[in-house]
């Protein structure tokens, strides 16, 4: 397993990171608890969650997976999204962050998170108070990197803005999606962490398994699935010309003779922008699939023809 600094952060990451939105839900926790201790090891050190995954399941089920081996995993988790109907149950004002926080480190059974990631951004809380806050939980040990997850490159100027004015801590990465099918990343978010020193950590690598032919046109999305599960995912992707381009994608892995999945997953990795990108698993042999496809290195040509049929995609 390769291993990249995260941005200009001396923090190392490798080039897979295990995404657990699945965990307590589709997965159980015994199996889950398998899938990490086999990624780790693969040499996946890097593990992704958020506060409101399973309604919490996911970081509690890490923090039993990661028991007695903690030093050897960087641990993400995110805060921002709604935990309740309440005024103060979703953002980044500081009430919300300290709660949150709190909520997190005993769920995941450690003192500190590794990748602390702000969900969304909060356009109602001053970024003074939000970043502040960050900042206070960096000197305090409690966080040791901050991060973002689908913000604009507005946003993260606008941050970069006040960490520069106050001598606050600033984010070292951001988490965009970034796939054969959507490569919206590349027009400013890469650009941007290029010129800025940022890690990029995407996510839907293989875009909720539409590359990996889960899903047939004019056929209803199989049970248990992210396309069952998720309306706005399934009416966001199940269109005409998505299950086109599919077809001409597996007919190109045809004939090079490897499954679409790891051409998908060694086209993300190709890219200079990317740090590490997240791959779940529902077994610990899906572990081991993606980290075996991602070692195969494809034909440059297989490769090239690749990135000419996924020219200008979006999903």
């Amino acid at each position: 397993m390769e291993y990249r600094s995260l941005g200009r952060s001396g923090l190392k990451i490798s080039r897979m990171t295990l995404g657990t939105n699945n965990f307590g839900r589709d997965v159980d926790e015994a199996t889950s608890i398998r899938v990490v201790r086999k990624a780790i090891d693969l040499g996946i050190n890097s593990i992704d969650s958020a506060n409101v995954y399973t309604q919490g399941k996911s970081e509690e089920i890490i923090g039993k997976a990661v028991r007695g081996d903690r030093d050897r995993f960087v641990i993400a988790t995110k805060l921002g999204h709604e935990v309740g109907e309440g005024p103060n149950d979703s953002g980044l004002s500081r009430k919300h962050i300290h709660w949150q926080l709190s909520v997190s480190l005993r769920r995941l059974q450690t003192d500190h998170i590794d990748i602390y990631y702000m969900h969304r951004f909060d356009p109602v809380t001053p970024l003074e108070e939000t970043l502040k806050t960050f900042d206070e939980l960096i000197r305090e040990g409690k966080v040791l990197y901050l991060a973002c997850s689908n913000f604009t490159v507005e946003n993260m100027r606008a941050m970069n803005e006040v960490c520069e004015r106050l001598g606050l801590e600033r984010i070292v990465a951001l988490q965009p999606p970034y796939n054969l099918l959507n490569r919206e990343a590349e027009a400013e978010l890469f650009p941007y962490c290029l010129e800025n020193g940022l890690g990029a950590i995407t996510y839907s690598a293989l875009a909720g398994g539409f590359l990996t032919g889960k899903y047939s046109e004019g056929v209803p999305a199989p049970a248990g699935t992210r396309g069952a599960l998720y309306p706005r995912f399934w009416g966001r992707m199940n269109k005409p010309e998505n299950y086109a381009i599919v077809e001409k994608f597996k007919a190109l892995a045809d004939t090079a003779g490897m499954p679409l999945s790891l051409l998908a997953l060694n086209w993300i990795a190709k890219n200079p922008a990317v740090t590490s990108m997240i791959t779940g698993a529902s077994r610990p042999e899906q572990v081991e699939e993606n980290v075996r496809e991602l070692e195969v290195k494809p034909p440059e040509e297989v490769m090239a023809k690749l990135d000419a049929l996924a020219k200008g995609t979006t999903a």
